[in-house]
């Protein structure tokens, strides 16, 4: 701990220097020496300030639901981790490797209903989605908070309850992408992977905190990560006791530790965010698996093993834990806000 402490403390003015050059890039922005492009499209931007794992995903999907059969939507992402570039419309042909794990979980779970697309330049990105797809009236934006050459018209900042913002650093003393003040870009901040139960004085010193680098009247709401029962990789309920976990994700230590609460968790395998399996990792978590046990992964983990355990012929040993958001006592509030942005999308459909 006391190294880590030194560390931190040595990269501490590498973080000063780094902030000032993210301020200086807001700032040119501000003050319109960078130009944002407008799509013809209602944008809303998921994002945050700190480098992966806060739960886009999940909102994502959320919203997706909320507005999906009322509005004819796209969901558009740089597609992290692909091997391919530019603008990428998502087909039945596309695969993790084409289009990025979570914009491929997005396709799979919502085609044809929603449109996916991924593009590194948001703005042309939007222009492409609105040629190829006019009715498509509503866009969100997958994690680009810091994306600024697109304009937005709500701008929806993530923040970890576990790893808030807040109390962090830019890089490389830090996780933070830029200084906590890029809060006061937010419409509205939504604190994701909060306990269940909260009690009033948390939520009330949490939404204090976030409020020194918030504007005044930015609503704050609280959510937390709801764990579905598992299911195999055809997608079926299944009942299971021993599992091994495998995990690719930014924060594995939820979803670890949801593992251990319910199931008799005989082995941990933790690779990189985004990581891109082989059939090599898939002989390495079956090796030695006993008949009783299931190597348990997420969904995101699924999307880009599914195929490659098909082709192994061991489908039948591999299972996920589907994850959903709940706003709970805020479910009322955050609905009344987002439709109130978003309430002459529902008039132009009549």
């Amino acid at each position: 701990m006391k190294e880590h402490n030194w560390i931190k403390i040595a990269l501490t003015p590498f973080s000063w220097v780094y902030g000032l050059i993210t301020n200086l890039r807001n700032s040119c922005y501000d003050h319109r020496l960078f130009s944002s492009g407008r799509p013809p499209r209602f944008v809303i931007s998921i994002g945050n300030l700190t480098v992966g794992g806060t739960g886009k995903t999940p909102v994502t999907e959320y919203l997706t639901r909320l507005f999906s059969n009322k509005i004819p939507t796209a969901i558009l992402s740089r597609g992290y981790g692909r091997k391919t570039r530019g603008f990428i419309l998502a087909n039945p042909a596309s695969t993790p490797a084409g289009i990025g794990d979570e914009p491929m979980q997005y396709f799979l779970k919502f085609h044809p209903e929603v449109v996916v697309a991924v593009s590194e330049d948001r703005f042309k990105g939007a222009q492409n989605i609105a040629v190829s797809n006019p009715e498509r009236k509503l866009l969100f934006l997958d994690d680009a908070f810091q994306h600024r050459a697109i304009s937005r018209d709500v701008n929806l900042l993530l923040n970890d309850f576990q790893r808030p913002f807040y109390n962090d650093l830019p890089f490389p003393a830090g996780r933070l992408r830029e200084n906590r003040k890029g809060a006061r870009r937010a419409d509205a901040i939504i604190v994701t992977k909060a306990p269940a139960l909260l009690t009033d004085d948390v939520r009330a010193e949490v939404t204090r905190q976030i409020q020194k680098y918030s504007r005044p009247e930015t609503p704050v709401f609280f959510s937390f990560i709801e764990y579905g029962q598992p299911e195999s990789f055809a997608g079926k309920p299944i009942s299971l006791n021993k599992v091994k976990m495998a995990a690719g994700i930014a924060n594995p230590l939820p979803f670890a530790a949801h593992l251990r609460a319910r199931f008799d968790v005989t082995d941990e395998v933790v690779f990189r965010d985004h990581h891109n399996y082989s059939s090599g990792d898939v002989e390495e978590l079956i090796k030695n698996l006993k008949n009783d046990t299931f190597v348990v992964t997420t969904e995101k983990d699924m999307v880009k093993l599914k195929p490659l355990v098909e082709a192994s012929g061991v489908a039948g040993k591999f299972a996920y834990i589907p994850v959903t958001v709940s706003f709970g006592s805020d479910t009322g509030r955050f609905h009344e806000w987002i439709f109130k942005q978003t309430g002459h999308l529902f008039q132009a459909e009549r």
